[in-house]
């Protein structure tokens, strides 16, 4: 493990600073939400294949987010963000000049290797250096910057999609950069661990989530083989391996794996709705991107401004009815999705603040838990391993979409839309399951307590 100085309230400050660059990094990612209908024209793509510019996005951030996060056990903090937000900056340029699909492609896709340092990097931050006293409103000022830039991004990129081209929100993501001296001066110093890194395990995992999102976005049964062949593999190097790159301890807990299954759940439905939004507001209700941003943003700007509140409400009462609540909001913003978003515009604008609401709510709540119930020594495999099970619900979600939606014939009506967003009130009472035997099974649990300084 990296040696560092105990938990202390006075690194809240430095959550601040990761938060914003946090805030740009899902710019990035809602920014191309609503710059998709334009990629799709400019291109002549189809839904399916325009949908890899968000979920290869995903599946690369999946892939490096848990690496930047296991590598955080042996190298310090400042460093890895620093290369993260280096890399993020210079595929930026890349992706400004951008002339074909292979190349957007290719630079978001570079983009991602380094975006993947900041969310991860930052909740394990939280978790070591934030008392458990106060570490909910970490989490929730984290989740309120996520939401914020839900907010901002279709906001700013549909006015520079509309007046200008989409190449220039790659201009938005450079700004990233300015954050390397900010963490030079506020964050602590550590102190690196000589240790082996597991480079074979980081590839079979990177692999099998690679594979198991081409299966989604396919069905060819050979990816399938595939990754259920690299899965095996990767199972069987964490329990040979001595420093293995994913813990066969997370594997085995039970409490973990449900709160990971719901936080892939919750993922899988914001991103998918991410992707369905722009695509409806645009094809029945004739909607450009710069209308489309304005719909999305009260929702994103209501979730940020009470991610704060969330946070006093974890603190005070627990995870476990935040969770509850989270799962009732984001239950709630399917069913309107499913029974109004063919009535009004209106109505979209409304399902999208229950969403985001419960998104953000979720985020926070599942992220303490895991932080409540593992040990210190297993915290930043953990988050690490939960956020890339995110970005692969991330990925999820975006292709599910595209795939429900080519089941119908361009251009789309109302109707079409209906099965997706029945799937996904089925998703969300599945996790409604699990979570109801989580809040039983939990009691039962003792977690290993943190002693605040």
């Amino acid at each position: 493990m990296v040696e560092s100085p105990r938990p202390s309230n006075k690194h809240f400050r430095t959550v601040l600073i990761l938060s914003a660059s946090i805030l740009i990094v899902v710019m990035n990612t809602t920014m191309f939400n609503i710059a998709l209908p334009n990629i799709l024209r400019d291109f002549s793509l189809q839904p399916s294949e325009g949908a890899w510019i968000v979920s290869g996005y995903s599946i690369v951030l999946a892939i490096f987010t848990i690496t930047f996060t296991r590598l955080s056990d042996y190298l310090p903090i400042r460093k890895l963000l620093t290369i993260g937000i280096l890399i993020f900056g210079l595929s930026s340029i890349l992706g400004f000049f951008a002339e074909s699909y292979i190349w957007l492609l290719i630079a978001r896709l570079c983009q991602a290797s380094g975006a993947a340092a900041i969310p991860g990097l930052s909740m394990v931050f939280a978790g070591r250096y934030i008392p458990m006293s106060r570490r909910g409103s970490a989490y929730a000022l984290i989740a309120s910057a996520t939401s914020l830039g839900f907010g901002l991004g279709p906001v700013a990129g549909g006015f520079i999609t509309d007046y200008l081209n989409w190449n220039f929100l790659f201009i938005v993501t450079i700004l990233v950069v300015f954050v390397i001296p900010v963490l030079y001066k506020y964050m602590p110093l550590e102190t690196s661990k000589k240790t082996s890194f597991d480079v074979i395990g980081a590839l079979l995992s990177g692999t099998s989530a690679t594979l198991f999102l081409l299966y989604i976005s396919t069905f060819n049964h050979q990816y399938l083989l595939s990754g259920l062949l690299s899965a095996a593999l990767l199972w069987w190097r964490i329990n040979k391996a001595t420093t293995p790159f994913i813990q066969p301890e997370l594997v085995m807990n039970r409490h973990y794996r449900r709160i990971v299954f719901m936080s892939y759940i919750g993922f899988t439905l914001h991103f998918a709705v991410l992707f369905l939004m722009p695509i409806m507001l645009e094809q029945v209700y004739d909607r450009g991107a710069a209308a489309i941003g304005l719909i999305i943003f009260p929702g994103a700007m209501l979730s940020a401004a009470a991610a704060i509140y969330v946070g006093g409400l974890i603190d005070a009462y627990g995870n476990i009815k935040v969770l509850f609540l989270a799962h009732g909001l984001l239950l709630t913003s399917a069913l309107i999705f499913f029974l109004f978003a063919r009535e009004s515009p209106y109505m979209i604008m409304l399902a999208y603040m229950f969403t985001s609401f419960g998104f953000s709510s979720l985020s926070s709540s599942s992220t303490n838990e895991v932080s409540r119930i593992l040990p210190s020594e297993q915290i930043g495999a953990g988050i690490g391993l939960k956020q890339q099970v995110h970005f692969i619900g991330s990925a999820t979600g975006s292709v599910l979409a595209g795939i429900l939606l080519e089941l119908n014939r361009q251009p789309y009506t109302a109707q079409d839309f209906s099965l997706p967003f029945g799937i996904l009130i089925m998703l969300m009472l599945a996790s409604n399951a699990v979570l109801l035997v989580y809040s039983v099974r939990i009691k039962k649990f003792k977690p290993v307590q943190e002693i605040d300084i």
